[in-house]
């Protein structure tokens, strides 16, 4: 087997099964693969209308990232981006665990959006 073939043919995105007491049940959360987390980090920005600038959009950013990470015992995704708003309307607490799981598995960091921001040639925006 070639190297390339066993790199590919790897599963190297981890689950975690998460107590949320808040919804009376085990939840499973798996780290996002590359494309997906570009598109998750694509999704936290929006342009500003100053030419090229971008800022960083924190409307549903739990909500956004859990819907992009928690799957069934399968591994299929259970919610969509169309889920977001109604998902964002859960339960702080247990949205904010979820999040920091799938934040952790995924290796995402603060740190990560200032470098989008910063590469984006823009000046971050509170939102």
């Amino acid at each position: 087997m070639s190297l390339r073939d066993e790199i590919l043919g790897r599963d190297d995105r981890p689950v975690e099964v998460v107590a949320v007491p808040e919804w009376g049940m085990d939840v499973r959360v798996r780290a996002l693969s590359g494309t997906a987390r570009d598109a998750y980090e694509a999704s936290c920005l929006k342009k500003t209308g100053v030419k090229g600038a971008v800022e960083m959009t924190f409307t549903d950013i739990r909500a956004r990232l859990v819907a992009r990470s928690v799957v069934d015992e399968a591994g299929e995704l259970v919610f969509t981006d169309a889920d977001v708003v109604a998902l964002g309307g859960k339960n702080a607490a247990a949205l904010n665990r979820l999040f920091e799981v799938a934040q952790r598995l995924s290796g995402l960091r603060g740190e990560d959006f200032e470098e989008l921001l910063g590469n984006s040639a823009s000046a971050p925006a509170g939102s």
